[in-house]
């Protein structure tokens, strides 16, 4: 049986395992480097924190709190059906995170609460009625 000789095939191979090398580096780096945007905000009632995390479903995401910190995690996965290969770019990042918030002592954890609209998460965290102050009115004589 004859093989015919291709001087370029070594270069094929590297260029081959150099692109899979590539594409393995990115998707560890996406999954490390993946953490939602968060805004917070304070108001008299509550602090609040408003995490975008567009395409993700209200069961996709969890939140925990233990010892005064509060956890945001889930997984984005990478959409895409076998008929769409026609990818030639992705920009969005996919994977794992992980978001961790240290609560002050003056919140009520047990009345947190947690909605989901138009890919922005909103946690609403009350304070506790003790800590929202109030006026004493001073009285003459």
């Amino acid at each position: 049986m004859l093989t015919r000789f291709d001087p370029f095939a070594p270069f094929r191979l590297f260029d081959e395992r150099f692109q899979n090398e590539i594409a393995r580096f990115f998707e560890g780096s996406s999954r490390a480097l993946f953490a939602p945007p968060v805004d917070i905000y304070e108001d008299k009632e509550a602090f609040v924190l408003k995490a975008e995390l567009p395409g993700m479903r209200p069961e996709e995401i969890q939140i925990d709190v233990s010892n005064g910190v509060l956890t945001l995690k889930g997984e984005r996965k990478l959409e895409h059906e076998d008929n769409k290969d026609g990818y030639h770019r992705i920009e969005r990042w996919y994977g794992a995170f992980q978001r961790q918030f240290t609560l002050p002592r003056s919140v009520d954890v047990e009345h947190i609460e947690a909605h989901s609209k138009d890919g922005i998460l909103t946690i609403r965290i009350p304070k506790k009625d003790e800590t929202k102050g109030h006026r004493i009115a001073v009285k003459s004589g």
